[in-house]
């Protein structure tokens, strides 16, 4: 488990992580309060890469096109 803070992490690494202790949980063979702390980190992580998905499709959302369909722009998504 990485000692980086959840909120500072990349959507690549949160999701990396998130794969490694889904892994360690599967295979079940870590001790029950190492599962619990495994398991809220878990929940961390995927709650970060769920708000890194969201601002992306957010930003994705905002992309103008013209009258042929080619981006022309963005439109500023606010909060972002």
């Amino acid at each position: 488990m990485s000692e980086t803070p959840v909120d500072k992490m990349s959507f690549e690494q949160a999701m990396a992580e998130l794969e490694q202790v889904v892994g360690q949980l599967e295979r079940g063979d870590v001790a029950l309060e190492e599962s619990i702390k495994l398991y809220e980190r878990g929940a961390a992580l995927k709650k970060r890469c769920e708000a890194k998905l969201k601002e992306a499709e957010e930003k994705v959302a905002a992309i103008t096109l013209d009258g042929d369909g080619n981006p022309k722009g963005v439109t500023p998504v606010e909060g972002l």
